[in-house]
């Protein structure tokens, strides 16, 4: 029987072999016997005064500039990752889907440039519930966009964004977050499998506490077997302006302070360990390292 996510699906699939995609629309990366996929949901497009409330026009928008990056606006890449380990498919956040802004929702037609069937996804792992990393559960038909998979949350993260006095706390600016968080969520109520920090969330992945963002916000850690890893950073770090005052409070995290505190305290591990990593929002497709640079750190691409 044709349902209507064969409907859609075929669509993309058409889309995909009738028009051209950009070449920059996924990149792919070896770890260790798995494959890593980081494919693009698009960009954001905020306003450049919700980035550093700490500093004055003036000031932020020389940072900005010393960092090559606008000062006329925010549009930041959304990176999704997959991975790809045996007969298992692992997708980490699940983008913005068609609700959220119309420069996001990518994902989907993307997926299908990549020769990715979401239909071929075993399991999702969220950073957290932000619009743009949840919202993309759901298709155009109010339809799990991912109708065969496990999917697991820090439960901290659960807790908070299901919580009932959730709303009734949350700026203004912010309460539709919350009311598209709860709408999603409560689809999975049945099939959420909840875990905390330290846990192994899928073979191989160590989910790592990086709370700030948001209250259970995790970042997952990728271990090749061969004493490489690569951390899957979630909006822990978002920006070039992470790496050179990762100390400096951003309006995207919920608790400023410990937004600030995590990304210290991450940048280190980063680059003690020599890890790579791939930021959700780093240009696309957010892959490279964390070098250390004075006192501060420099992000190298690649």
């Amino acid at each position: 029987m044709t349902t209507r996510r064969d409907i859609l699906i075929g669509g993309l699939a058409l889309l995909g072999a009738g028009l051209p995609r950009p070449a920059g629309a996924l990149g792919r990366f070896p770890a260790g016997d798995a494959e890593i996929i980081v494919v693009s949901d698009g960009r954001m497009n905020l306003p450049i005064a919700s980035m550093f409330p700490t500093l004055g026009d003036a000031e932020r928008d020389a940072l900005l500039a010393q960092n090559h990056m606008p000062t006329d606006g925010y549009r930041p890449d959304c990176n999704v990752t997959f991975l790809r380990s045996g007969d298992r498919l692992a997708v980490f956040d699940v983008g913005a889907g068609p609700n959220f802004l119309p420069t996001t929702g990518d994902l989907a037609a993307n997926m299908a440039e990549a020769g990715i069937d979401p239909a071929d996804v075993t399991d999702v792992i969220f950073t957290h519930a932000h619009p743009d990393h949840l919202w993309g559960l759901l298709d155009d038909f109010d339809e799990l966009a991912f109708p065969n998979a496990d999917y697991r949350m820090a439960e901290a993260e659960w807790d908070f964004w299901r919580a009932e006095d959730t709303l009734s706390k949350m700026p203004e600016n912010r309460k539709s977050f919350v009311v598209g968080a709860q709408n999603r969520l409560a689809v999975l109520e049945e099939r959420i499998m909840l875990f905390k920090p330290g846990t192994e969330v899928f073979p191989q992945v160590e989910a790592v506490d990086t709370a700030g963002h948001t209250p259970g916000h995790v970042s997952c850690m990728v271990h090749d077997g061969s004493g490489g890893a690569t951390l899957i950073v979630g909006d822990a770090i978002t920006n070039a302006v992470s790496f050179v005052r990762p100390d400096l409070e951003t309006g995207s995290d919920q608790d400023q302070a410990m937004g600030a505190a995590t990304r210290v305290r991450l940048l280190d591990r980063l680059a003690g360990d020599k890890a790579r990593l791939i930021g959700f929002h780093l240009p696309h497709p957010g892959f490279g390292i964390a070098e250390r640079d004075g006192s501060a750190y420099r992000f190298v691409a690649g």
